[in-house]
């Protein structure tokens, strides 16, 4: 979900040298916009699609979720969050200075890690800490919904990205989940590798929760992660380093605005027979009604507008249901999906995925290209709220 180059997480990487090791809110709905189709954006939050709660309501609008016992460290996040601005200073972000970034034009939520450079298995790697029940939040879709993962992270076992797992461990498939390794850091430890996951932050290789980073002796706060979704991110990084000093390392982790998102995977294998999740609704709605058209296009907008149908309005601008369509909109484009009512609902997400994906297809999205972006663009008019929507479609195809 973050995108940074190496140059900025090497001050992670530099605090082992600097210090031997021994250093020791979720989004408001966009704007309304003009002679789109959707609504008014992102609700309070998403709900992550690849979790317990992304079943389909059935017959009688009772949805399918099955009991998960959770702690507060290990809850499915109600909200994902995608970072926007990074910043990093060596020695550790002032405490004063968080609330002044959250006070920023823009800025809907902040997060800081602490961070260091240790070694894993006689092996350099940069680490940071983190409390999962936040972070989790912050990190793409498929590794929010890895129940597993964070359940290791909460009981002080550390987790790694999917290029670290590969690379840090001696056998072919890596380090293995479950087995003890030797870790270097302000102390000798052991810990145990709890799994392995996409985590969206190129350059961090590990990950501790904060009891641990403290043991281990990580720089506290070393860094801030900033989600903006609606600034200016060019002027939004000025203003963090205004507020953090010449100290400081801030970037963008948002791709340079670009009218070619690239490829994204198409569904070929859709399961057959009605769909019973999201994500299966995505793809059936994506391959059904308009082949050529990414699902995880549909599985992003979904999240944008209701969190999967988590919030289905009224919104301020009056749009309804799972995506979030304008009444007057759904007149024109509404179907009746999977021919079960012979009736269009805009309230029911077998009618509303299948109506947001002909809408799309109508407007060029299966060609991809700029065309897609336009076709996005026309759900709601602004920029950002591409981007954002390209953003998690991508985050989405790294978990496919």
């Amino acid at each position: 979900m973050i995108r940074c180059g190496l140059s900025v997480i090497a001050a992670v990487a530099s605090i082992g040298a600097v210090a031997g090791l021994g250093i020791g809110q979720a989004r408001v709905a966009s704007p309304a916009h003009a002679g789109g189709s959707a609504g008014a954006g992102r609700p309070a939050g998403i709900v992550p699609p690849f979790g317990a709660s992304d079943q389909l309501p059935d017959a009688q609008g009772s949805a399918r979720v099955p009991a998960v016992r959770t702690t507060s460290d290990t809850q499915l996040p109600r909200e994902l969050v995608v970072p926007d601005v990074l910043a990093v200073i060596q020695t550790g972000i002032p405490a004063a200075d968080v609330p002044k970034i959250r006070k920023l034009n823009g800025v809907r939520a902040v997060l800081t890690v602490s961070g260091g450079a240790i070694k894993i298995a006689g092996r350099a790697v940069n680490v940071i800490g983190v409390d999962p029940g936040a972070f989790r939040s912050w990190t793409p879709p498929a590794a929010a919904g890895a129940q597993a993962l964070w359940q290791a992270l909460s009981r002080g076992q550390f987790i790694t990205s999917t290029a670290a797992q590969r690379t840090l461990g001696a056998g072919p498939g890596g380090l293995a989940r479950g087995r003890a390794y030797p870790v270097a850091a302000a102390v000798q430890a052991q810990l145990t590798f709890g799994g392995a996951a996409s985590l969206g932050i190129p350059g961090v290789d590990a990950v501790v929760n904060n009891a641990t980073a403290a043991r281990l002796g990580l720089v506290p706060d070393l860094a801030a992660l900033v989600n903006a979704p609606a600034d200016d991110l060019t002027s939004l990084v000025s203003q963090v380093h205004t507020v953090t000093g010449a100290q400081s390392n801030v970037v963008s982790l948002q791709p340079a605005m670009t009218r070619t998102p690239g490829q994204l995977p198409v569904a070929t294998a859709v399961p057959s027979g009605r769909p019973t999740t999201y994500m299966q609704l995505y793809q059936a709605s994506a391959a059904q009604y308009c082949k050529g058209l990414s699902w995880t296009v549909l599985a992003a907008i979904g999240e944008v507008e209701s969190g999967n149908g988590a919030n289905v309005g009224p919104s301020s601008a009056g749009a309804l249901g799972p995506m979030q369509f304008l009444p007057s909109t759904w007149q024109q484009w509404g179907i009746d999906g999977f021919g079960d009512t012979g009736t269009p609902d805009i309230m029911n997400p077998f009618d509303a995925v299948p109506s947001a994906a002909n809408m799309l297809c109508a407007d060029g999205a299966a060609t991809g290209g700029s065309s897609l972006y336009d076709a996005i663009f026309d759900y709601n008019h602004a920029d950002w709220y591409v981007n954002e929507v390209l953003a998690i479609a991508r985050e989405y195809a790294s978990g496919a």
